[in-house]
């Protein structure tokens, strides 16, 4: 299965995707990832990136669809895959179609994550990383370390993004109104789309989004059931 999850920095596309990928067995390419790679390793792509993203820009088309193309070419993505943080705007929505028509294949299912822009707001800017391992992440509202600044888990130093701080977040979150909300509309007309609320628990969000692909079971609430 060919999966493309969108949504605006902070609906979780990151944590869904994870949970969506291991449950349907596909990898899970995040353009996010692949370029923090390049930035910790300081490779060129890396330096230009950061210029980028700290800012709360999109890295460029050109670069974006290079390494995404290069990724979605390897062997393991044959099973399928999940796509998060890409495409995010039409001319890179048009690229991924190509790449994809190219090895006869195309996306099966988009999953588009809603949420309000104060609940996007509240969840980035408290978010904090830890330096030793990114994957222990805390809040500082809903999910603070024992001790101010240090890891619960490693005491590693934690830190903010640099994308994470508000007034980049409301630059990122006016770059998705402007460049990716219309990627939604591209695939609507394919009856791709599938709209979730991201609001509620974690596994709450991760049973509409099985649903919504037809790998769930059971019941959600009418605020959150998909809707095509």
């Amino acid at each position: 299965m060919r999966i493309l999850l969108i949504g605006p920095p902070g609906a979780g596309k990151g944590t869904q995707a994870v949970r969506l990928a291991s449950r349907l067995s596909i990898q899970h390419i995040s353009a996010g990832d692949l370029f923090r790679e390049h930035i910790d390793q300081g490779t060129e792509l890396g330096r230009n990136a950061r210029t980028h993203i700290s800012s709360g820009r999109l890295v460029p088309d050109g670069i974006t669809i290079g390494v995404l193309a290069e990724r979605l070419g390897r062997p393991d993505t044959a099973r399928g895959f999940l796509l998060d943080g890409f495409p995010r705007n039409i001319p890179q929505a048009e690229a991924l179609d190509g790449i994809l028509a190219d090895s006869g294949s195309g996306l099966d299912a988009v999953l588009d994550l809603e949420i309000p822009e104060a609940e996007v707001v509240g969840r980035i800017a408290g978010r904090r990383l830890c330096r030793r391992n990114r994957e222990h992440i805390f809040h500082v509202d809903h999910s603070p370390p024992e001790v101010a600044g240090a890891c619960d888990v490693c005491g590693g130093e934690l830190y903010q993004r640099d994308d994470d701080r508000e007034a980049t977040v409301r630059r990122r979150l006016e770059i998705h109104r402007s460049e990716t909300a219309p990627v939604v509309g591209h695939y609507q007309a394919a009856g791709l789309v599938s709209t979730i609320s991201a609001l509620g628990q974690v596994q709450e969000v991760l049973d509409r989004a099985l649903l919504a692909i037809g790998q769930g079971q059971g019941q959600v609430d009418a605020s959150g059931t998909p809707r095509r």
